[in-house]
C-alpha cells in the first residue's frame, strides 16, 4: 500500500470485518473486482461494501492541476481549484506573467515546462491545462500529458487552432488516438466568454474527468482507446 501511495497510484484495502483478513487492490486491478470497488476508487470514499461485512479503505493521491500559462484564466482558476480540493500549480517561462503578485499563494514555476516537469513529473492523478496559445510553450507538456496518461488534458484555442495543433503533434509522432483525448476548445461548453467563466468551464471538465475515469489501462490509450 505504501509503495502504491509513494508512486501516486490509487489503491484500496479490503478488510473482512468478521475475520480481520485484509487484501490490497490496486487501481489497475479494480476492473476485476466489481463495479462497487470501482465506484469507491472513483469517488475516493471508504465504507462498508453494500450487502457484505467487508470494509473498503480507499487511498487516492491528492489530485492536482498543472496549468501551463500564467494568464487571466489561470488567475481565476487557481482559487476555484483549491476550493474544489485540487492542488494547483502554474508554469510559464514568461516572467512578466508568472509573478507572485498575480498568483499569491499559488506554486508558481517561471521556467520552461520541460524543465519544470522534470522536477515534478506529470502522472495519472494530474490534469494538464494548456492556455498560453504558444506552441513553443504548450506542445511539450501536452505531449507528456498524453504519454503518461493524465486523467484530463485540455488546451485553449479555437477549432482552427486545434487543427494546427493536431498537425504538429502528429508530426512529433503522437498517435491519433492519444491526441483525441485533448479537450479543445478547453472546458465544458457553457458559452463561457470571460476568463472567470472559462475557468468555471475548465474546472467542471476536470472534475467530470476525474470522477468518470476508468480503472484500466485503456484510459491511457495504450490499446487504441480514447
Amino acid at each position: 500500500m505504501n509503495a502504491e501511495r509513494r508512486a501516486r497510484r490509487g489503491c484500496l484495502v479490503l478488510t473482512d470485518l468478521a475475520t480481520g483478513s485484509q487484501r490490497l487492490v490496486r487501481e489497475g486491478d479494480a476492473e476485476t473486482q466489481g463495479e462497487a470497488v470501482q465506484r469507491a476508487l472513483r469517488a475516493g470514499r471508504s465504507g462498508i461494501l453494500e450487502g457484505t461485512k467487508t470494509f473498503l479503505n480507499v487511498y487516492l493521491p491528492p489530485p492536482r492541476i498543472v496549468v501551463v500559462g500564467a494568464v487571466h484564466i489561470s488567475q481565476a482558476l487557481a482559487p476555484m481549484a483549491s476550493i474544489a480540493g485540487f492542488d494547483i500549480s502554474i508554469i510559464d517561462p514568461r516572467t512578466a506573467f508568472a509573478t507572485p503578485e498575480r498568483f499569491p499563494g499559488v506554486p508558481l514555476h517561471a521556467k520552461w515546462p520541460e524543465d519544470a516537469l522534470k522536477e515534478r513529473p506529470l502522472d495519472a492523478y494530474t490534469a494538464l491545462v494548456a492556455v498560453t496559445h504558444d506552441p513553443k510553450i504548450d506542445d511539450h507538456p501536452l505531449i507528456e500529458a498524453l504519454e503518461v496518461g493524465c486523467f484530463y488534458v485540455g488546451a485553449l484555442g479555437s477549432r482552427k487552432t486545434h487543427v494546427r495543433r493536431i498537425e504538429r503533434l502528429l508530426s512529433a509522432g503522437v498517435p491519433q488516438h492519444r491526441i483525441g483525448r485533448i479537450e479543445a476548445p478547453v472546458g465544458v461548453d457553457i458559452g463561457a466568454s470571460t476568463p472567470a467563466e472559462i475557468a468555471v468551464a475548465v474546472l467542471a471538465s476536470v472534475i467530470a474527468a476525474f470522477r468518470g475515469r476508468k480503472m484500466h489501462a485503456e484510459r491511457w490509450g495504450e490499446a487504441g482507446g480514447a
